[in-house]
């Protein structure tokens, strides 16, 4: 089955942006954005963005300051969470 390539949404490129310019001094590994092993569930696309490294307070600001930057930008029909050492990765 070939694959078919997807742009990802503008949410998605713009929060990966903020993670890699806001982690820049921590110690963290930032994965470019892929669709999810599910990418679409109730005729909506799902996008992942991987982050490896060890968590701190400072780390979780950051995540949080990115997190409300990005609802702050009201993107309709967009929802995005993180799930921090997630069971399972579906």
């Amino acid at each position: 089955m070939a694959y078919k390539k997807r742009k990802f949404g503008q949410a998605t490129q713009w929060m990966y942006e903020c993670l890699k310019n806001n982690l820049k001094g921590e110690s963290f590994k930032i994965f470019k954005p892929m669709p999810a092993p599910i990418d679409k569930i109730q005729n909506r696309y799902r996008w992942r963005i991987i982050l490896k490294g060890n968590m701190t307070n400072q780390v979780n600001d950051i995540l949080n300051q990115c997190l409300q930057q990005a609802y702050a930008k009201n993107w309709k029909n967009t929802k995005i969470t993180m799930d921090v050492n997630p069971n399972n990765m579906m």
